[in-house]
């Protein structure tokens, strides 16, 4: 995929959520404006991917997501724009209303294959179903997420969007802990990296030094929200006009604040928060939850 244009990324500054009297910057890196559809980190985590399979002798594109998958519709996008044969497996029975993302994969031609929970939590262990291994032989696998070296190696290409790279620390959410990676192994000597997981009991040792996990403000597990979360975000919104996702931004901001509140950052902080976009998650909500 083309290199999206720098110019249409920002680097907003957050400053107006900070409290008063700490001598500390924020901003947010708005990689949620790369795309309409290929939001945020998906665009970096599908590059090699996506060179890969242009490299080798593939009948088509296979992945793996939820019903409110960024990765899944953003894919499948990437795949119609360059004319490839995609397939997503999707955790869980089909329903009879399907999800607004899978409609809108649908929409880009991506084939759905629905696997019960227990297949698709199994399915790096005890492999796919037989029939579905069959029928995708000649397809490129790309993990769920878009993980794997080649989404750690164009997650590390994050920073050349930044004009300038004088952070103190830079702030991303974990889901499957590739954008961690990828950012861990393109930082800046002595700058800090922190991870705000959003998965309930991230066990994974990833972080090396000068980077940690912050595992308590996943709000119950994954895809998880209460009425803290959405006030949080709606006025962080109010505040910034800055949108957040439920699922991995709003709890990443929620962690940078509360950490700033309790003094965890030195007194000349500049801090850097990766939007990994996915705002289109937002539409699972209950009409009316989100201002924006």
């Amino acid at each position: 995929m083309q290199f999206p244009d720098v110019n249409n990324i920002t680097v907003d500054d957050a400053g107006k959520i900070l409290p008063e009297k700490k001598n500390i910057q924020l901003h947010v890196l708005r990689l949620d404006k790369i795309h309409p559809v290929i939001s945020g980190n998906k665009w970096f985590k599908l590059k090699y991917h996506l060179e890969n399979f242009q490299k080798g002798n593939f009948e088509g594109i296979v992945t793996f997501g939820g019903a409110w998958s960024n990765h899944i519709v953003a894919t499948a996008c990437a795949c119609y724009q360059q004319g490839i044969s995609c397939a997503g497996i999707i955790r869980g029975e089909k329903l009879l209303q399907p999800s607004a993302t899978l409609m809108e994969a649908e929409d880009f031609k991506m084939k759905l294959i629905f696997i019960s929970r227990n297949e698709f939590r199994n399915k790096n262990e005890s492999g796919l179903p037989d029939e579905i291994k069959k029928t995708f032989a000649g397809y490129y696998i790309i993990p769920e997420g878009g993980g794997g070296t080649e989404g750690e190696k164009g997650a590390a290409e994050i920073f050349q969007l930044l004009p300038e790279n004088n952070y103190t620390h830079i702030a991303c959410a974990i889901g499957t802990g590739t954008m961690f990676i990828g950012l861990q192994n393109s930082k800046l000597a002595g700058q800090k990296l922190l991870g705000i997981s959003a998965l309930k009991g991230w066990h994974e040792k990833i972080a090396k030094d000068d980077a940690m996990i912050f595992t308590e403000y996943h709000f119950g597990g994954y895809a998880r929200i209460d009425k803290t979360l959405l006030t949080f975000m709606n006025d962080f919104y109010k505040r910034t006009e800055i949108p957040l996702d439920f699922v991995y931004t709003g709890k990443l901001a929620f962690a940078i604040t509360d950490l700033i509140n309790k003094d965890f950052f030195p007194s000349g902080s500049n801090i850097l928060m990766i939007h990994s976009g996915g705002l289109q998650g937002n539409a699972s909500l209950e009409k009316g939850s989100l201002i924006f």
